[in-house]
C-alpha cells in the first residue's frame, strides 16, 4: 500500500513539474519579478551581480534577519557548551607536517581570498556570507594544523559587533535620507567598477566580517569542547 501511495505521489509531482515547464520557454524568467530584476537591477542598484542586488538591496531586510539568526545560533551554541560538563586540560596531539605547514603558509592567503570575495561581491559571484565562510575555514585550518593557537576573543567579538552595527546604521541612514530602511542612498557610480553600487559593497564587507567572526567563534567553541 505504501509503495502504491508513493508511486501516485511521484506521478502527481512529475505531472505538476511537466505542466509548469511546458508553459515557460527554457531560459526565460519564471516570474515578472525576476524579469524586472534582470532588466532593471543594474541601473537601479549599480551592481552587475544581480543576485547581490536582490540579496542586499531589494530584500536587504531579509538578509539582516538571516545574519541575526546566525548570531543567535552562535550565542546559543556558546551558552550550551559553556554550561555543559567541566573541561579537563589534556595534552594536545601534534598535527601532521602537512597540516602544520599549511596552517602557517596558507592561512594569510585564505584571509586575503575571503576578503576579495566579499569586497567584490557586487561585481563577481560571491559576497559577505561566502567570504565569511572562507575566512572561517582559514581558522579551522589553524585549529587543525597549529593546535596550540586560538582566536583572539576580544578582536573576534569586536569585528562581529562592528559588522552588525554597520549593517543596522546604514539601514537607518537610508530611513533618514529616503524614508525607508536600507535605501541605497549613496552614489551608484559606474557599473563594473569597484567603487560602485552605493551601499552594497559596504554592507557586504560588514556581513563578511560578522559571518567570519561568528563562524570562527563557533568552530573555536566546538574545538575546545572536543
Amino acid at each position: 500500500m505504501r509503495r502504491i501511495v508513493a508511486i501516485l505521489l511521484l506521478i502527481i509531482v512529475a505531472l505538476g513539474i511537466r505542466q509548469s515547464l511546458a508553459k515557460i520557454p527554457f531560459g526565460a524568467p519564471k516570474t515578472k519579478v525576476g524579469r524586472y530584476y534582470i532588466n532593471e537591477g543594474v541601473e537601479e542598484t549599480g551592481a552587475v551581480n544581480i543576485v547581490t542586488s536582490v540579496v542586499v538591496n531589494y530584500r536587504g531586510f531579509d538578509t539582516l534577519g538571516e545574519v541575526t539568526v546566525l548570531f543567535i545560533a552562535a550565542i546559543g551554541l556558546g551558552a550550551t557548551l559553556t554550561a555543559s560538563t567541566k573541561r579537563e586540560m589534556r595534552k594536545t596531539q601534534p598535527a601532521s607536517l602537512v597540516l602544520y605547514t599549511g596552517c602557517r603558509f596558507l592561512f594569510p592567503l585564505i584571509l586575503v581570498f575571503g576578503s576579495y570575495i566579499f569586497i567584490h561581491g557586487h561585481l563577481t559571484p560571491g559576497g559577505g556570507f561566502q567570504g565569511g565562510a572562507i575566512i572561517a575555514s582559514g581558522f579551522l585550518l589553524i585549529y587543525l594544523g597549529c593546535r596550540e593557537r586560538r582566536i583572539n576573543r576580544i578582536a573576534s567579538n569586536l569585528a562581529e559587533s562592528l559588522g552588525g552595527l554597520t549593517f543596522v546604521v546604514i539601514g537607518l541612514l537610508g530611513l533618514v535620507f529616503g524614508g525607508y530602511f536600507l535605501l541605497n542612498f549613496l552614489p551608484k557610480g559606474t557599473a563594473n567598477t569597484l567603487f560602485s553600487a552605493g551601499i552594497i559593497p559596504i554592507i557586504y564587507i560588514a556581513i563578511g566580517f560578522k559571518v567570519g567572526s561568528e563562524l570562527a567563534g563557533i568552530i573555536d567553541n566546538l574545538i575546545e569542547e572536543s
